[in-house]
């Protein structure tokens, strides 16, 4: 793979795809100063396994922690100090001296507090079987909540005034049980004195430009098809997954140099509710996920053949893709996958206006009632006219191969 000086990592489908254990081979194989982080927030699940058995699920740490590569979160992060006090903590077990110390945040980054968390799961619960597949986490609750009341938005910089911390807790618990009644949460109080631990503990800065000072891999949560603005709504997540953030990220700096890395695996995941048109119940049961199973809140696991009209639509949606990552390379060898390369006559989905969720809702039913047609497995790079940059057939950075382009 050329070796430009950045590599921008986004998943190409509904998450899952494996964007931390490609982020770790990237940290693992070339010289990276630092990780950014570049949208969503603590719902992020990306599975790293080292060589030696080590396992940890990063959520809002950079999956190149293990390396002693540094994490940036951007402002177009939505942090949780809580449960970043918790990762913190597992891997310091890991064998991670200083987690904290290894971590910047801009000041500018929306906090989720836990009334935040406890709204998103009443809301959720409160759809019954429209539920919309939320990992209950609170992110949406967060974005939504910073839209509805921009100046009571608590966001990082504010841990660092005890005054105006206090105020903003208070106010979001004011404003959110409110409306939805009593939520199980702490006291403000020690919300409040956690989210100040949380201010000596973390790096605030005033921009991302100081973690640009050298090599990045900025890596994406989600994937393209869960996108606030481009996936199958409702069933999408509160947060821009195309390369588009951290694009301006590099714009604002005056660094256009990154590979816009692709990921996705040779069948096609879903976790929760919401349109996966090649979804195949005996490829579920044939491959489960040791990571990955039914939540509470996200609902089931399902898995279905490679679905290349989606993959596409996720390719052109973002603008293209320079190369890609094709992670369960082995899936392909041990079990009977397939591939979806148009569903009827129809073999391209037709983006439409950026912010038109009417027409993303219409996509969505249209897509439940699709029937896929199928082919024998290929080459993906071919299908979604993207070149393979690597393939990985395990859970370490050991695993992947790199290919010439």
């Amino acid at each position: 793979m050329n070796q430009p000086r950045h590599v921008i990592v986004v998943d190409l489908g509904y998450g899952d795809a494996g964007k931390g254990t490609i982020v770790d081979w990237l940290c693992a194989t070339r010289p990276v100063d630092t990780v950014i982080r570049f949208n969503g927030g603590a719902q992020a699940a990306h599975n790293v396994v080292t060589p030696g058995g080590r396992h940890h699920t990063f959520a809002q740490f950079g999956s190149g922690t293990l390396h002693g590569v540094r994490t940036h979160l951007s402002r177009f992060m939505m942090v949780d100090p809580l449960a970043l006090a918790a990762e913190a903590e597992h891997l310091a077990e890991l064998g991670v001296a200083a987690p904290f110390e290894l971590l910047t945040v801009d000041r500018r980054a929306l906090l989720t507090t836990p009334w935040h968390r406890a709204a998103n799961r009443r809301r959720e619960a409160a759809r019954g079987d429209d539920r919309h597949g939320s990992c209950g986490m609170g992110v949406g609750e967060t974005a939504a909540f910073a839209l509805a009341h921009p100046d009571l938005a608590v966001r990082a910089g504010d841990t660092a005034s005890p005054s105006i911390l206090a105020r903003k807790l208070g106010a979001v618990r004011d404003a959110l049980t409110a409306e939805l009644g009593p939520l199980d949460t702490p006291p403000v109080a020690d919300v409040a004195e956690a989210f100040r631990w949380f201010a000596g503990a973390a790096g605030l800065v005033d921009s991302s430009r100081q973690a640009l000072t050298g090599p990045c891999v900025f890596e994406g949560a989600q994937g393209v098809l869960l996108d606030e603005w481009r996936g199958w709504h409702p069933y999408t997540t509160w947060s821009t997954t195309t390369f588009d953030n951290a694009e301006t990220l590099l714009a604002e700096d005056g660094d256009g140099d990154a590979l816009r890395l692709g990921v996705v695996r040779t069948y096609t995941t879903r976790h929760g509710a919401g349109p996966l048109v090649t979804e195949d119940p005996q490829l579920t049961a044939a491959l489960p996920e040791r990571h990955n199973g039914h939540g509470p809140w996200q609902g089931a696991w399902r898995a279905g053949h490679f679905d290349a009209v989606a993959h596409r639509y996720a390719v052109e949606v973002c603008g293209g893709v320079d190369a890609l990552a094709v992670t369960h390379a082995d899936a392909a060898n041990r079990h009977d996958l397939r591939m979806c390369l148009s569903y009827g006559q129809l073999d391209r989905i037709v983006p439409g206006k950026r912010g038109d969720l009417a027409y993303q809702e219409k996509l969505t039913r249209a897509l439940a009632a699709a029937v896929p047609v199928y082919s024998g497995f290929g080459d993906v790079g071919e299908v979604l006219g993207v070149p393979v940059a690597v393939t990985s057939s395990g859970p370490t950075w050991a695993d992947k191969v790199m290919h010439a382009r």
